[in-house]
């Protein structure tokens, strides 16, 4: 009630009346109407609910406000150090419905905007939802990753004579995972006894053991004999599809593999990567000649879509330049939040005029190493840019993107993007389904649509890098590079370690194929500022 804004006195009365029933030695179910009337703080209005629960075993009134609340917000009254008060902040003005979007604005340093929240009350809520989503079933791969760094290793030195691999969802480099797949030579003994040791929980399935530690994450043992060890990871690192077709072919046969190579050269195949072993396709294409070298980590050039002190970012645009060059990136593109973004607080044009000194003040101090001038624009709700052409005339590159009104139709959501993607001022298309991994979905849109608008305008899409974006899909790249449409895997990061999440976006690129050559962020220098004057031309 307090969140829909309800008359206080009426709340005081429930909560009053919960207070009241939580005091009572007498169990309600034993009293007569007058009885439950007659005490004090319950009353015959009250009173009547607690007889409607008593008897349906419901509340409607309680229906009808779970009915007009999205779920997420309740879900959010789970939170520690969230009251109604706070959560109405972040529904009516940052219009975040749910936990995973609003520890992404967590992140992104947006709370402290706004009146009751500091920053060490946005440290907290931060905590307490990485904690709540920690204990759920599904988890990012990033979240898992240095405990399957830290599994794989420990076994290693606890049995060294074992054979121990990670695998299934983890090996295939899959934006979240439910569990996390082991494959080992371990004998059940020497399994439960090391388990056991550690406290972990330990059931035994019909192909496998399962353990959770106190963080309640799942982790499946394969105990499988040497000779069947390959095998047995190979079927767990393959989409069901591409195993499916693989036991399919022509050459194959079930034996005793004495490595990964061995399952590829027995059918004539060239080696594919677990990371791209998803469409059945790819097969026949290995099948014909090796698959070409996917992206790597260190193909990275330069960072593009950063945030600084000037909107929502933790750092200033000296300390990420700065932090950019010390860790070998010949270039950062800083695209602060545009002013329609009042909650990250977005540039007005007097102040973009006054960062562009301060970037043309740092790019002669920290030469050979370029700043570049940019801006995340909001995409308006008509699919205008939020800036007149001689504003965003004055960028470098414009990385276009919706923030606002993101319950949309197809419809809208296309008319939107389109719109956007053909003004000729626009360089980049940012995160273009808003999606957040395990916590919102994204607007539909028509990918086919998008990759053909933007090879017609020239017009890049950006893998958001973000572990909880990964913005495009990596399943809709293959297509996007058939039409020659360039990828840039960028991390938008709001301080400089989020530079690190350039890694999870080149992780999930692979899965697509994705090479340095189509990647905008694997540009060097002298190619970046190729593809500037480019794009300057292209506003005519």
């Amino acid at each position: 009630m307090d969140i829909h804004g309800e008359n206080e006195f009426k709340i005081k009365s429930y909560s009053n009346a919960a207070y009241t029933l939580d005091k009572l030695t007498e169990p309600v179910v034993d009293m007569s109407p007058s009885q439950l009337f007659a005490i004090r703080g319950i009353g015959e209005a009250i009173g009547k609910k607690i007889q409607e629960i008593i008897e349906t075993k419901r509340l409607s009134i309680l229906d009808e406000y779970i009915q007009k609340t999205p779920p997420g917000i309740l879900e959010m009254l789970k939170i520690k150090g969230l009251g109604p008060k706070k959560i109405v902040t972040i529904w009516k003005e940052l219009e975040i419905e749910s936990i995973g979007e609003l520890l992404y604005a967590c992140e992104e340093n947006r709370l402290v905007k706004y009146k009751g929240f500091g920053e060490k009350t946005q440290k907290n809520i931060q905590e307490a939802l990485e904690f709540y989503l920690h204990h759920q079933g599904n988890y990012l791969y990033e979240q898992v990753e240095n405990l399957a760094n830290n599994l794989q290793q420990n076994l290693q030195d606890a049995f060294p004579n074992d054979t121990h691999i990670i695998s299934g969802a983890f090996k295939r480099q899959m934006e979240w995972l439910g569990f996390l797949d082991i494959v080992t030579t371990l004998s059940e003994d020497n399994l439960v006894s090391w388990l056991s040791a550690k406290l972990f929980k330990i059931e035994k399935n019909e192909n496998y053991f399962t353990c959770k530690g106190e963080d309640n994450f799942e982790i499946r043992w394969h105990l499988t004999p040497t000779e069947n060890f390959f095998w047995k990871d190979f079927t767990l690192s393959c989409d069901p599809a591409f195993l499916n077709a693989w036991e399919k072919l022509p050459h194959f046969k079930m034996e005793a593999f004495k490595s990964e190579d061995a399952i590829f050269e027995q059918v004539n195949v060239h080696y594919i990567p677990a990371s791209q072993r998803e469409l059945p396709e790819i097969i026949g294409k290995a099948a014909t000649k090796p698959l070409s070298k996917t992206i790597q980590p260190s193909d990275i050039k330069g960072i593009i879509h950063s945030h600084s002190t000037w909107s929502d970012g933790i750092h200033t645009i000296e300390q990420m330049a700065i932090a950019a060059k010390e860790q070998g990136y010949e270039y950062l593109i800083i695209s602060d939040h545009s002013k329609s973004a009042f909650y990250a607080n977005g540039l007005q044009a007097d102040r973009i005029i006054a960062q562009h000194k301060e970037i043309d003040a740092l790019n002669k101090k920290l030469a050979p190493f370029v700043i570049f001038k940019s801006i995340e624009s909001d995409i308006l709700n008509d699919g205008s840019l939020d800036y007149p052409d001689e504003v965003l005339a004055s960028f470098d590159i414009v990385i276009a993107s919706v923030h606002s009104n993101l319950k949309m139709t197809e419809e809208k959501a296309m008319m939107r993007l389109i719109r956007a993607i053909c003004n000729p001022y626009t360089s980049i298309l940012g995160h273009p389904t808003g999606r957040l991994l395990l916590s919102r979905k994204g607007y539909p849109v028509n990918h086919d649509e998008i990759i053909e608008a933007c090879a017609e305008h020239n017009v890049v899409i950006e893998l958001n890098a973000h572990p909880r974006r990964l913005d495009m899909d990596w399943r809709f790249i293959q297509k996007a590079i058939e039409s020659d449409v360039l990828i840039s895997i960028d991390p938008d990061a709001h301080a400089i370690e989020g530079y690190k999440d350039c890694k999870y976006g080149v992780l999930v690129a692979q899965k697509a194929g994705l090479t340095a050559a189509n990647n905008l962020s694997s540009f060097s220098l002298a190619e970046m500022m190729e593809f500037i004057e480019y794009q300057q031309a292209k506003r005519g």
